[in-house]
């Protein structure tokens, strides 16, 4: 029985109201047997006043404890201490039966919401992450005791376990696709090779060499972004000009702009603040927005670079006339493998990573990035933040 007990909350919880109330029972009987005789002596001598008068001398009345006590105050004694134990009786089984009902609904009140929990959690240590736990308190007006409180920590980890899920299975979906197409690509060409198929030209090996060269850069990719999702790499902080950041950009890609007939503008408030900035981390995310900007831009477009304080940021945005983002897409567009476009070949669309990338590494500086766009065809404005040197400056 003791070990049953040790092992069920919910015994534990009402047998622990229980004994409360039997100390509480065993209290009241010691100080009712110790209290009966001096009360049971006031009410004798106030008895004894009031039937003989103050004119009238007595014997002081006997203690009900002592020897010599008359008979009739011998059975007043017993018949007073008998209704005291009788009524005290009644109301210890009375507050008994009570401490045990309520015991038992208080109990299955705490236990049943933790016994529910711990099923669940079994459930969701087999992998069905889709049952919640009911809450019962507001959560508009946050009036939740601690037992809601702590249903609603174990709904929000569910939650994030059902998520980190889909994205794992939705990664492994999406790497499988995409390394599936540079494979079969190299395997078609070196079948046509062996079967005599295509011809052994610089250009069928250079198409070769293409895929293989495709299939690398997503390997690398994919490394770099579980690095940096992971926090596997080291953020060194100094601070930086985010004018020579964005010059130092633009100067390395100003000529694929001029090669395709786009215009590069750079507009940057005077005197912007210093910034706090990996150097290398940041030219990462600005070449992959400002690249991304020449790919989907076409020629005769323009893509302006701009830079502005607001408040303790600096705010740099990349405007392009592209092909736009849909407002649907707009919340997914930093996804992995994502694309806006799922007609586009998946050679000129790139990996879908460069963005996850962006966005892991703005915010390990503690800024944001955000997109704006007015619809496809319409352009698109990347902006991210950094926090500058000194924001009293």
């Amino acid at each position: 029985m003791i070990s049953f007990i040790r092992t069920h909350l919910a015994w534990k919880v009402f047998f622990s109201y229980v004994v409360v109330v039997l100390v509480g029972i065993i209290v009241l009987a010691s100080a009712t047997s110790l209290s009966v005789p001096a009360a049971f002596d006031r009410h004798m001598a106030g008895m004894s006043a009031m039937m003989y008068g103050n004119n009238m001398t007595l014997a002081p009345v006997p203690s009900a404890g002592m020897e010599g006590t008359l008979p009739l105050e011998m059975e007043l004694y017993s018949n007073y201490q008998s209704s005291v134990t009788e009524a005290l009786s009644l109301a210890a089984a009375a507050a008994l039966i009570a401490a045990v009902i309520a015991s038992f609904l208080i109990s299955r009140q705490v236990v049943g919401p933790v016994q529910r929990m711990m099923l669940m959690s079994r459930r969701i240590a087999k992998g069905e992450y889709e049952e919640r736990l009911k809450v019962s308190g507001n959560l508009q007006d946050n009036q939740l005791d601690e037992l809601d409180q702590l249903g609603l920590t174990f709904n929000q980890m569910a939650d994030k376990l059902e998520k980190t899920e889909l994205m794992r299975l939705q990664l492994m979906g999406d790497v499988t696709h995409e390394l599936r197409t540079p494979l079969a690509a190299i395997k078609g060409y070196m079948e046509g090779l062996m079967d005599g198929v295509l011809p052994g030209t610089p250009e069928t090996y250079q198409q070769v060499h293409s895929e293989a060269d495709r299939l690398q850069r997503l390997v690398n990719d994919l490394q770099e972004l579980s690095r940096v999702e992971a926090g596997a790499y080291q953020i060194k902080l100094e601070s930086l000009s985010p004018a020579d950041l964005i010059e130092t950009v633009v100067k390395h890609l100003n000529r694929q702009f001029e090669e395709k007939g786009i215009q590069l503008k750079v507009l940057l408030d005077q005197d912007l603040p210093n910034v706090f900035a990996d150097r290398d981390r940041i030219l990462q995310v600005l070449t992959n927005l400002i690249g991304n900007a020449l790919q989907y831009s076409s020629s005769g477009g323009k893509v302006v670079v701009a830079g502005t304080r607001v408040k303790s940021e600096i705010l740099i945005s990349i405007a392009d006339m592209g092909i736009g983002i849909s407002p649907d897409h707009l919340s997914l567009i930093f996804s992995r493998f994502y694309r806006t476009d799922k007609s586009r070949a998946r050679a000129s669309g790139g990996s879908g990573i460069g963005l996850t990338i962006a966005q892991a590494l703005v915010n390990a500086h503690h800024g944001r990035i955000w997109v704006e766009s007015p619809g496809e065809g319409k352009g698109s404005t990347f902006t991210f933040t950094l926090p500058v040197v000194n924001i009293n400056q």
